[in-house]
């Protein structure tokens, strides 16, 4: 009967750790397009003349990537290093290995974030600022990120 308790009890922490994992996965996933969305589809959309120029939305865009900036650094624990990531990208291995480097690309993101935010003020300025923005992004995706298929 105790064995019975003992496995069942190892059995239900060990979904409840899958599911923990796969939550923080979706979380990851969720930030980033959530990043793309304010990225590409916010602040790159206005420099193309695809929107108009809104200060409100740079102002929240900007605030949702500052947001990141402050997550990045606990996005991936070592508990879903390894972990299915749905989709078409996921963490490079890299990651986890080259903590200091991916610590370097967060650090260089948020710096360029905040200086946007204190800098973008109309049309012109956010032209010059988003594309390093991108870059940044882009940067890290290099190395720190898997495309599959």
């Amino acid at each position: 009967m105790k064995r019975t308790v003992v496995a069942i009890g190892a059995l239900l922490l060990g979904v409840g750790a899958v599911m923990a994992q796969q939550n923080l996965v979706k979380q990851d996933q969720d930030t980033m397009k959530a990043n793309a969305k304010n990225l590409g589809g916010v602040l790159i959309a206005m420099v193309k003349g695809e929107k108009p120029y809104d200060q409100t939305a740079v102002s929240a865009a900007l605030a949702q990537l500052d947001e990141t900036a402050k997550k990045l650094p606990t996005m991936f624990p070592d508990s879903v290093k390894g972990a299915k990531f749905d989709g078409d990208y996921s963490p490079s291995p890299k990651l986890w290995e080259d903590k200091a480097g991916f610590q370097a690309k967060i650090d260089s993101f948020a710096k360029i974030v905040t200086e946007a935010k204190a800098k973008i003020k109309d049309l012109d300025t956010l032209k010059a600022i988003a594309p390093a923005i991108g870059k940044e992004c882009g940067n890290c995706h290099e190395t720190f990120r898997v495309k599959h298929g």
